[in-house]
């Protein structure tokens, strides 16, 4: 299943935890030059960037994911272009739900 999270969901996502993220997350282990991670993400997971958003500080939050082996993973990107793994898993799905109709609070 091949499709892309809907802005609404990215947005949510990257709003709730980027308030989170101390600065200092930059300098961690997991941060490499973004053609550096994205590279990895490709090659060792069959990653391709799925959605993209950006959060507090300017940093660019995406979500990287495989069809066929289902791995995921979120970086996220400083303005100074380093680009730091933050969560990655199993069992990646794209779920496009719809909106209640208007006046309908369900």
């Amino acid at each position: 299943m091949k499709a892309i999270l809907p802005a609404p969901f990215t947005a949510v996502l990257t709003t709730a935890w980027m308030a989170f993220l101390p600065s200092a997350l930059f300098a961690q282990p997991g941060c490499a030059p973004r053609d550096v991670i994205v590279a990895r993400l490709a090659e060792t997971y069959g990653e391709s960037r799925q959605s993209i958003g950006l959060g507090a500080n300017n940093a660019v939050v995406e979500i990287f994911a495989s069809a066929e082996t289902g791995t995921w993973s979120i970086t996220v990107t400083s303005v100074r272009g380093m680009t730091c793994l933050v969560a990655s898993g199993e069992a990646f799905e794209t779920i496009a739900d719809v909106l209640p109709a208007e006046g309908n609070d369900a």
